[in-house]
Order: structure tokens, then sequence, then C-alpha cells
């Protein structure tokens, strides 16, 4: 007996031994968090400090744990008030992300936040944080975002920042910082703001790059403030000394200049290829063989299109993308097979108001609007002013009765959030689909189209409510029938009203065609699992719309995520960002100039990496995604109090990705 109660002293010992061996870093960081809670006033934190869990502070509000550490503590708008005394987030010492934005702190920083060797963000904004900048912030090597604007510090912008080489993101603006800018060495800047504050003297050169809206408020010049007393056009540039002559005048060099010869060559040969067109335009336009000739003016403006657009919008895409714009005949090669079989013309759906019918189509001028997966999109404008958006199938196999059972069940589908299929031509060269236009494009236009000077950043609101139009148009089609699928979801197939409210194309023609001849066209939406485009699940159109999310809120086309990385997809690369705790790099920089909305983005992150699961079963539906945007739209447009842009602002700042979640 006195043995086996030796035997159970010993191994209550070894477990004990264990646990403290286990667990000392974890209740370090436990006693730091008090410790912070305990020494601040304000809202009460919802920390449940009665749990006797080992882990219980990882499921407290604000705190992210990783490896039986704290890596993450949220705080933002708690209504905080007062100094954060050395010995709590201090202690944190495997901290990555600090978010005390939004409250009332005050005095400075504690001395041994140095600790916090691995910390990579730190939110500071909108607090009242005096005196200084503390050089305690110079020893945090591995700072990639610094935000410490709309506080009191004061003082000069020391040139020791340089010592964060990694940092990206460096906001101090709406503070009262004197003196003159240092000379910063920072070669991984992007996002900088020093606006508001009581600087003066000239914009050091490696800076001059930045936009106006980063040095208003101040006494300072040159750069975007235009030229200093003194100074000559040249001394404002960023050019490398060694790029100039001198004189101070920029060189051309040879290869510019034989570039410039190139450029005049070849405008010189499209203007003359332009004027041979034109001629033989209005040459064909005098004899009566246009009919006769027209399938073979729309094969070359197809080839024109595909060409000047690549891609392009499947369906009824933007104005404009065309390469020519001269009258064709869209249904030509239709015409001479419905002279000789008078019953061939085209069906409309329903009841509508007959405003045209195929001799009309016939007439009409067109303009290619885009090659896409199941054939090219033309915009038509009709003699009675009417534009419609035709598309020419190609590649369909199928018999003449089951096309128009199939098509029929297209043309069925009655949904806001759907681009309407008004008709239809069927002929045995010739398979015609006639929809509404939509004049303002696709949402890959929007999103890919013109990306310099004059763009309107698209913001929260406008991408978060194209993507819930968007799911619950798929929705509705799910909807129809467990075995009815949309079949290509991706951007192009996304049309756009006035009002950017999202309307889904080319849904129900996947069933129409054969094997396409253009697989890669799809292949960065196509779920790991399809392997036919025409036998495509529920599942893997969510899959596809995962992508889809991730593209709207990347900015990223599927098949550009990685620089110089061919086949690596926007999912892998969106992933593999977050797991690195970089969750803030994944997102577009225009979305990023929007504040309030952290969290939201995040959510809608979380949910297209649950749409784009390797697994089919891990997928939600698309009812369960439809519900879930709105919940996260009608949050966010509840606590936006300013929707208008301000300063790039905090862009990771909400609850991160849990990276043992994505799979």
């Amino acid at each position: 007996m006195a043995k086996l109660k030796s035997s159970a002293l010993l191994w209550t010992a070894v477990l004990l031994w264990c646990f403290l061996l286990g667990k000392p870093d974890l209740v370090s960081d436990t006693a730091a968090l008090l410790a912070l809670r305990s020494s601040l006033r304000g809202k009460t934190m919802k920390w449940n400090v009665t749990d006797p869990a080992p882990a219980s502070p990882c499921r407290w509000q604000g705190v992210q744990c990783e490896s039986n550490r704290v890596i993450g503590l949220r705080l933002p708008g708690f209504a905080l008030v007062g100094d954060i005394p050395p010995g709590t987030v201090g202690n944190l010492t495997r901290l990555r992300t600090l978010s005390l934005r939004f409250n009332a702190l005050t005095g400075t920083l504690p001395s041994d936040l140095a600790q916090c060797v691995d910390l990579r963000n730190l939110y500071l904004q909108d607090n009242r944080f005096s005196g200084e900048i503390p050089d305690v912030l110079f020893r945090l090597h591995n700072l990639v975002r610094l935000n410490l604007a709309g506080n009191n510090f004061s003082g000069e912008i020391s040139a020791s920042f340089s010592n964060l080489t990694r940092l990206g993101t460096l906001f101090m603006e709406n503070n009262r910082m004197s003196g003159s800018i240092p000379e910063l060495d920072l070669p991984n800047l992007v996002q900088f703001n020093v606006s508001f504050n009581r600087l003066n003297g000239s914009i050091p050169m490696n800076l001059r790059s930045k936009s106006l809206q980063s040095f208003l408020g101040n006494s300072l010049c040159g750069g975007p403030l235009g030229l200093c007393p003194g100074e000559s056009p040249t001394d404002n540039s960023t050019v490398p000394q060694g790029n100039r002559n001198g004189n101070g005048k920029k060189k051309l060099s040879g290869g510019a200049i034989a570039g410039i010869a190139i450029a005049s060559v070849v405008g010189l040969l499209l203007i003359l290829l332009v004027l041979f067109l034109t001629c033989r335009r209005k040459s064909s336009g005098k004899t009566s063989s246009v009919e006769a000739t027209s399938a073979k003016n729309l094969a070359e403006r197809e080839v024109q299109g595909e060409k000047s657009t690549g891609e392009g919008d499947n369906g009824s895409g933007a104005a404009g993308m065309a390469a020519a714009t001269s009258a064709v005949s869209v249904t030509a090669a239709a015409k001479a097979e419905m002279n000789n079989a008078g019953n061939k013309r085209l069906v409309f759906f329903g009841n509508p108001p007959r405003y045209f019918d195929l001799e009309d189509l016939l007439r009409a001028s067109a303009e290619v609007l885009g090659k896409g997966t199941f054939g090219t999109a033309y915009k038509a404008v009709l003699e009675m002013g009417t534009i419609v958006a035709v598309k020419r199938l190609k590649d369909v196999t199928i018999p003449e009765k089951e096309f128009r059972e199939k098509i029929e069940g297209v043309g069925s589908m009655d949904h806001q959030n759907l681009v309407p299929l008004r008709a239809y031509y069927y002929s045995n060269d010739e398979k015609l689909l006639v929809y509404d236009y939509m004049a303002m494009g696709s949402l890959s236009a929007l999103l890919h189209g013109n990306r310099g000077a004059g763009r309107t950043p698209l913001n929260w609101e406008t991408r978060s409510g194209i993507a819930l139009g968007a799911a619950r148009g798929i929705e509705y089609l799910h909807s129809r029938g467990t075995n009815i699928s949309h079949g290509n979801i991706k951007s192009s197939n996304i049309l756009l009203t006035k009002d950017y409210d999202a309307r889904v194309s080319d849904f129900g023609l996947a069933q129409l065609v054969g094997p396409t001849s253009t697989p890669n066209r799809i292949a960065g939406y196509r779920a790991p699992e399809v392997t036919d485009v025409r036998k495509v699940s529920q599942k893997a159109d969510v899959y596809s719309f995962g992508v889809l999310l991730l593209e709207l809120l990347t900015g990223k086309a599927p098949t550009h995520a990685l620089l110089n990385e061919e086949g690596v997809d926007l999912p892998r690369w969106v992933q593999s960002v977050v797991r690195e705790e970089w969750t803030a790099e994944v997102f577009d920089l225009e979305l990023l100039r929007y504040q309030n909305v952290e969290e939201e983005m995040v959510q809608l992150l979380q949910l297209a990496i649950d749409c784009a699961a390797q697994y089919p079963d891990k997928r939600p539906s698309m009812s369960e995604v439809a519900q879930r945007i709105e919940d996260i739209r009608r949050s966010s447009l509840h606590d936006e109090q300013d929707p208008h842009p301000i300063s790039i602002d905090d862009p990771s700042s909400g609850p991160s990705i849990h990276t043992s979640s994505i799979g």
C-alpha cells in the first residue's frame, strides 16, 4: 500500500511539473492581460476570469492565441482611458498585432514594449498619446504597419524610423510633429501620411512620389506640393542623377528613341489600314452582296474582338471595348437559311412587346463586346434605337429539339439578379441568344479596367452590394432544382446596372455546348473536382463564387495572383498570406481607404475562403452564403458613420482569420 501511495504521489508530481513546464508562457500572458485590464478605465472587457480552463484567455474578446501564446490583442473603440503601464502589453512577448485604436489612452508607450520582438502590426490611431515618438518603437524591427495618426505626438520625425526596414505603412497625420522630414531609408514603404502636422521644409526626394494627400496641412514644398524656392523643375524630379546630362535635362536612351521610331511606323500603318478598310466598306456597301459575305465579316470581327479584349465580357459587356465599331450584320448567316425555310425566326419568351424581329437584327450595327467560353458577345444597335446584347454560341452539338427544351428552361429563369434572356434563334449554322444590354459592363472590367488616374475607387458598400446581388442570383438558380447549377461563374459574367446592381449572366449555357476547346479561360475559378465544364455541381459553383469574392476583395484576377509565379491560384495565395499573419496584405488598396469596415472585410474574406474550400462538403450552400453576406453588410452599414474615403487606415485591426480554419 505504501509503495502504491508513493507511486501515485510521484505521478502527481510529474503531471504537475509537465503542466507548469508546458503552460508558463500562457500563464504569464494571462497575468499581463489582467494587469492591463485593471490599470485602464473604460468599457468593461467581457473576459471570463473565473473560467478554470488553462486556455481560457484565448477565448476572451479581442484575444487571439497560437501555439499556447497570445499573438493578437485587439481592443478598438473600448473607451479605454489612462496610461499603459509596464508589465502589461510589454509582457506579451509573442504579440504580432496590437490594436488599441479609437480609445482615450494617454501618456506614452511603455518602455518594455521592445520585448515584443515579433510585433508586426501596431495600431494606436485616434488616442491621446503625447510627447515625442518613443525610441522603443525603433527597436521593433519586424513592424510592417504602424499607425500613430490622430494623437498629440510632438517633436521632430526621427531618422531612426529607417531602422524599421520592413515597414510598409507609416501613418502620422493629425499630430503636432514639427521640423523637417528626414531622409527615410524604408525600401518597402508603400503607404505614408504626415498631413496636418507642423512640418516645414523640403520633402525628401525618396518621398516625392507619394500623393498630395500625404503632405497637406503643413509648410512643406517639393514633389506633389510644387517647387521649393530656388528649385528648378529638374530638382523636383525623382529621376536618378545618372539619367541626366550636364545641363540638367533628361537624355533619351537609345531604346527610347528606337521605341518612338517603331511606334511612329506602327501608327502610320494603322492609319493606312483604317483608310483601306473604310474604302473597302464603302465599295462593299454599293453592291448587293452584303448578305452573302456578312458571315465572313462576323468571323473577322470575332478575331478582332478577341485580339483587342482578350477574354472580354461574356454576355453584354462594356460598351466601347471592341476594336471596330462599323456596321455588320449580326445574323447575316442566318438570313439565307431563313429565306430558304420561312419558319426560321426569333423565338421570344413570355408575352413581351415585339420591338424587333430577325430582320431588324439583320440590319443592326454590331460591336464586339468580348469572346468568352461559350461564344462571342455583341452590342447590337437596332434602327429604332433599341440596344440589345447578342451572343453567338459556338460548339453547340446537341440536336435542335434538345436545344429548344434546354433554352426554354433558361428563358423561364426570372430573378432581379439575373440577366434575362429575351429571345433566341436556332438554325443549323447559327445559334443566337438575345439579352438585355447592360451599359455598365462587367465586374471584371470594373475591377481591372482603368487603374490609372481619374478612376473612381470602388468602396466597400459598392463591392459588398455586388457580392450580395450575385449571391442572390446564384442562390435563385440553385433553388430551381438540386441538379441545376450555373457552371461558369466568373467576374466577366457578373454584369452591372447603372446603379451597380449585379446581374448574373451566361447561366445554363454549359448544358448547350460540347467540351470547350478553351478550358483555361475559367481555370482560375474552377473547383478542383471539376473535370467536365458541362457537369458542374452546385458545390462547384460555390467554389467559383468564393474565388469571385476573393477577386472583389483583393482586386486581383485569379490568373494573376502572384507575379512571376505561374500556376499559383488566388485561393492559395490568399491563404499563404493569411497564414503568415499578413491578412491586410490581401486587400485591394482601394478598399483600405475606408475605415470602420475592417472587421466586415475580414469576415467576408473568411466567407470567401470557406467557399473555396478544397473539399465540396466543407463549402456552405449559396443560401447560407447570401445570408452571411447580408448580415455582414447590415453590420457594416449600421456601424459606418462616414462613407467618404479618408487616408488609408488600419487595414487589419479587425479580428484576424484563424489559420486553423483555412484547411
